[in-house]
């Protein structure tokens, strides 16, 4: 399925625009299943100057999609094959926009890093997703910092 949107490595000026869309999607579809912890956590998380500067010097990579000059979705990869973040504004869910970023991540890992692998810690509202799309969990749901994830993984 071809969808009508750019998929392509963040440019450094969007990383805010792309954290905010994080933030949004995590408080309208997840954040009712975190403890107040977990959400201060969360949000620690993808406000940490420390996570910015690793994205800038290129150890933290992020792929956005794009709907014109507009960032409706985000993914990002901690490492060489574990997904970290992975956000789609949710007015343009259901039209394969975390499908074609996900699609991208794994050729860009089987061209550029050779991984045979990627994993991901997938929050309670990702699960379906990732399982429709192959994953399998590697565990049982955990909660580390009130964070609440299963950790799963993907062979390439």
């Amino acid at each position: 399925m071809d969808i009508p949107y750019q998929i392509r490595s963040a440019y450094r000026n969007e990383w805010e625009d792309a954290m905010a869309l994080a933030w949004r999607t995590f408080m309208r579809f997840e954040a009712d299943v975190y403890t107040p912890d977990g959400v201060r956590n969360f949000e620690n998380f993808i406000t940490d100057s420390t996570l910015y500067r690793m994205f800038v010097m290129g150890s933290y990579q992020m792929f956005v999609a794009l709907d014109g000059k507009k960032i409706v979705g985000m993914l990002t990869l901690r490492g060489t094959t574990a997904i970290s973040l992975l956000f789609v504004d949710a007015k343009y869910h259901r039209q394969g926009i975390g499908r074609a970023l996900l699609r991208y991540l794994f050729d860009y890992l089987l061209t550029e890093t050779k991984a045979d692998r990627v994993t991901v810690n997938a929050a309670p509202y990702g699960l379906e997703f990732y399982h429709k799309l192959g994953f399998r969990d590697l565990g049982p749901e955990e909660k580390r910092d009130g964070i609440i994830y299963t950790p799963m993984e993907f062979i390439l």
